[in-house]
């Protein structure tokens, strides 16, 4: 057996572990009732800092003699830093963590120091309640420097977090996702003699012989050419998305999401060339063209039509093809190449939907060490930098290995193999850790001859060349993704009328691809929008949207 690295690599986010635990009673008081004393980059004695905690699927995971209350990361924190955490709130999925914390914020139960909140609604009462602590001086005190250049980046970030010029909270590891790309079957193309569109016209033709023109050779008419999603909305924002088709005809006002322009805030939906889009669309569902159960499918599930080898093109991050490549393995000849998005009707760009942050961290009242949480937190951002102690990865054994002298990231290559690898960032008290590259920049910056001498880097450099392709095509469009531009919590009339605008919606759209309503239904549809709650809504969105702009709270935080 090879030598093992330091146990320093074993546990990357500093104080992400999590214990199990019920909520304590009493009043809001923090672990620590006087901050605690820093020396040489670690506490001693050690502190602990209570946290809440979502568990999502891949989150949990733990080797034989881990768990949830010891394992990699807690034993690196405490040796490391001094600083011990236990969970006292934990839920499952979404739905459960929301009803957990909702009921400590309005019981009697402690609310933990630091409170991850994925709810806008939920981020908006706790600040009412006056139970979470108001950051501001905090983040300028006590956030590290290069962390500060990373918020800065993003100040939509804390329009949720606003009130009367306070900031009480920070987004969590804000960074614009990757981007959507176009998987297109290359084997059926070059079959068929066709190049990957690049205009809607072209978009049609290729579809229309991948239904038409038998591109898998087996004699029947059993293939379609374009697999999405239309059961939640039109724009998933991540796989199966048929945002692109929109867009096409409207630009940046995407359906289902509000977009900015020129001071004036929009909702997609119901804005100029969306008619167009459904006219499209339904003419493409008429002809066979599209998944015919496209109106019940989520977005994991209109995959398998792709996956199954019956359809020819579909959407999603970069990362998609890892998730749909077994039709290469299971259909003879099959091949997937990635494509950028075709361009708009004028001949301009096409836009898709972003995400600059998954959540936010509140932080109890009575909270007396922040410094030691931006401590931990900052050395989560080693392994997103490829700094420090988290070079490589956040554990070896667990997310990398050294093999021979080499750093390895297929399970499959460690000393012993593994079936995959341990999702140490999934342990930390957030469901997602830190990143700072973007939409792909690692993988643009090695397949321009960048020399991966860092995880982030390695990673890149390491997978397989249709995903780093993807990533690259991802990075070079990144001025095409579009953040939400009403990211607070819902306004007044949304309370009362939003449910049925957004049924209205789906509804509509949906009946009118199946040919079920005629095309002008949609212009029934707006005028409806508008008086149902829309117009009203708008003027909301819009008023909060200039509250939440105004000032100059990056600069009391240091972050301009």
């Amino acid at each position: 057996m090879k030598k093992k690295l330091s146990l320093i690599f074993t546990s990357a986010i500093v104080a992400s572990t999590l214990l199990t635990g019920c909520m304590e009673k009493g009043n809001d008081a923090a672990s620590s009732s006087a901050p605690a004393k820093l020396k040489d980059g670690k506490y001693d004695p050690p502190i602990t800092m209570t946290i809440a905690k979502q568990q999502d699927e891949n989150a949990g995971k733990y080797k034989e003699g881990e768990n949830i209350d010891d394992n990699v990361l807690t034993r690196w924190a405490e040796e490391n830093l001094g600083i011990k955490t236990k969970t006292t709130l934990l839920g499952g999925d979404a739905a459960n963590y929301n009803t957990k914390l909702r009921l400590a914020l309005t019981g009697s139960e402690k609310l933990p120091d630091v409170v991850p909140v994925y709810d806008t609604q939920l981020m908006s009462d706790m600040i009412e309640s006056g139970r979470v602590k108001e950051v501001t001086d905090d983040i300028k005190k006590y956030m590290p420097e290069r962390i500060k250049k990373v918020y800065a980046q993003y100040p939509g970030t804390f329009n949720p977090l606003v009130k009367d010029g306070k900031v009480y909270g920070l987004a969590i590891s804000p960074n614009l996702t990757e981007g959507q790309v176009m998987l297109i079957r290359q084997d059926w193309l070059d079959k068929l003699n066709l190049k990957a569109p690049t205009n809607i016209e072209e978009f049609e033709k290729v579809i229309a012989a991948f239904t038409n023109d038998d591109p898998d050779g087996n004699g029947k008419k059993d293939t379609y050419g374009f697999t999405f999603s239309g059961k939640d909305s039109y724009n998933t924002g991540w796989v199966s998305d048929p945002v692109m088709i929109f867009s096409a005809y409207t630009g940046k006002n995407l359906p289902h999401q509000w977009t900015e322009n020129g001071g004036k805030v929009n909702y997609g939906s119901v804005a100029k060339g969306t008619k167009e889009a459904l006219g499209k669309l339904s003419e493409w569902y008429k002809q066979g063209y599209l998944n015919k159960e496209l109106g019940t499918l989520g977005a994991w599930d209109a995959l398998a039509g792709f996956t199954e080898g019956k359809a020819g093109i579909i959407i999603g991050r970069a990362w998609l093809y890892g998730s749909v490549k077994d039709v290469e393995a299971n259909v003879e000849g099959a091949k997937i190449k990635a494509y950028p998005f075709i361009k708009g009707v004028d001949g301009g760009k096409t836009y898709q939907s972003a995400q600059n942050n998954d959540g936010v961290f509140m932080f109890n009242k009575d909270f007396n060490n922040m410094e030691a949480f931006f401590l931990y937190y900052d050395k989560l951002y080693d392994a997103a930098f490829g700094t420090g102690d988290f070079q490589h990865g956040f554990a070896e054994d667990y997310d990398y290995d050294v093999v021979d002298g080499k750093v390895v990231f297929d399970p499959k290559q460690f000393d012993p193999p593994m079936n995959e690898v341990q999702g140490v960032g999934k342990m930390s008290f957030t469901k997602n850790t830190p990143s700072v590259d973007g939409p792909g920049k690692s993988f643009y910056d090695v397949s321009n001859g960048v020399k991966p001498d860092n995880g982030v880097l390695m990673r890149a450099d390491a997978a397989d060349p249709t995903t780093k392709e993807g990533y690259v095509i991802s990075y070079e469009n990144r001025d095409t993704l579009v953040p939400n531009a009403f990211n607070g919590a819902p306004t007044k009339t949304m309370e009362t009328s939003w449910e049925q605008l957004q049924t209205m919606e789906k509804e509509t759209f949906t009946k009118i691809i199946y040919g079920k309503l005629p095309l002008d239904a949609y212009d029934d549809f707006v005028k409806d929008w508008h008086e149902k709650g829309g117009k009203q809504i708008t003027e909301e969105v819009n008023d909060w949207y200039n509250n939440a702009t105004k000032g100059d709270i990056m600069s009391k935080m240091g972050l301009n």
